[in-house]
């Protein structure tokens, strides 16, 4: 682990709040507003994430934390960022994408007009990496687009809950791991 990750490790790990049974009784949400909210976490989350992205000409942050690391990683490396919403939030033509949730469906889609995603090279930042179900489906929607996603980075990963397995061969960074 790079000093940066290990820097960014102890600060999520001391600013994130843990709130018992929520949102149902037995689950420990890990709350990451205090990091973000934070101007040190931010910038120590900001830096470590751009570092990952370092090869990436677009941002793709996942709706709705994912935008905020999403932006402030692309505003850090000089690239732009592509926001990657929640079904029906965009004028069409879009490019979506359904996926399942453990119950129903979820759909995500990014702008078929005015960006061009064709041959860029993309990393998907999120804030959680948990099933893996949402990082998967914004692969395959940036994929069906023409984007070639070259990785993904989140903030924090649930590692009991198995998401980075559904991602296959797709690179996954995390900055820390519970």
């Amino acid at each position: 682990m790079s000093a940066d990750k290990t820097s960014a490790a102890s600060v999520i790990e001391a600013l994130t709040r843990e709130v018992a049974d929520f949102p149902e009784p037995g689950i420990r949400f890990k709350d990451l507003t205090p990091v973000l909210a934070d101007a040190h976490g931010l910038a120590v989350v900001t830096d470590a994430l751009a570092e990952i992205a370092a090869r990436a000409e677009l941002v793709a942050g996942v709706d709705a934390r994912g935008f905020l690391v999403g932006a402030a990683v692309a505003l850090k490396l000089g690239i732009g960022v592509l926001a990657v919403r929640k079904g029906g939030k965009l004028p069409p033509p879009v490019h979506s994408e359904t996926y399942t949730l453990e119950y129903g469906t979820a759909t995500l889609e990014v702008p078929a007009d005015g960006i061009e995603l064709a041959g860029r090279n993309v990393v998907i930042v999120d804030d959680v990496l948990a099933t893996g179900g949402t990082l998967a489906a914004t692969k395959r929607l940036l994929t069906a687009a023409g984007a070639n996603v070259t990785g993904a980075a989140v903030v924090l990963e649930l590692t009991a809950l198995g998401g980075r397995d559904l991602l296959g061969p797709l690179p996954v960074s995390s900055l820390y791991t519970v």
